[in-house]
């Protein structure tokens, strides 16, 4: 029987991980970043500038391990920290990111913030400093069907998740700028 895998979706903020997650929810447990903060009581007060609560993910990364009997999709931006088996890394091109942002409602330096953290590549630079040596697929979600992005997602795992060496996937990831 084959071990049960725990991957990371990651990506900024609009770029499609909830989204996806519930897509795949019936192949796989889908855990929310947010959800496991709380229930390990890693989660700050509520900032009243941006109206979200921080994340204590150096605290959560030592307190949590994936002992699921399925495998698991870990839902959030910084679901790259947690210990893994691989990462998803969804981008979005900026202006639909600004767009998707828009319609929930963010703050302008909210959504600025979250446009340049993706022009930026910001997880790859994540990734990089923090040496992720984890199997890792991008995708670029505002180029693709949520059908289409699924199957990608699908297929990568079937062929044993490939992926490149850190620093070249980084040199051939998405660019906007």
């Amino acid at each position: 029987m084959e071990e049960p895998l725990c991957i990371a979706v990651t990506g900024t903020p609009g770029s499609g991980k909830t989204t996806l997650c519930q897509s795949l929810s019936d192949a796989f447990q889908v855990i929310s970043i947010q959800a496991l903060a709380e229930q390990h009581n890693c989660l700050g007060e509520v900032d009243g500038e941006d109206q979200s609560a921080p994340v204590d993910i150096h605290k959560l990364a030592e307190q949590w391990e994936f002992d699921g009997a399925k495998s698991c999709l870990l839902d959030g931006h910084l679901a790259h920290f947690l210990g893994v088996d691989a990462i998803v890394l969804l981008r979005c091109e900026p202006e639909q990111l600004r767009q998707r942002l828009l319609q929930r409602g963010y703050s302008q330096s909210k959504i600025n913030a979250n446009v340049e953290w993706e022009m930026l590549s910001g997880t790859w630079s994540e990734l990089l400093e923090f040496e992720i040596e984890t199997p890792i697929l991008e995708i670029d979600t505002s180029a693709s069907s949520d059908d289409e992005i699924q199957a990608k997602i699908v297929e990568w795992i079937e062929q044993g998740m490939p992926s490149l060496p850190l620093q070249e996937a980084s040199s051939k990831a998405v660019s906007w700028l």
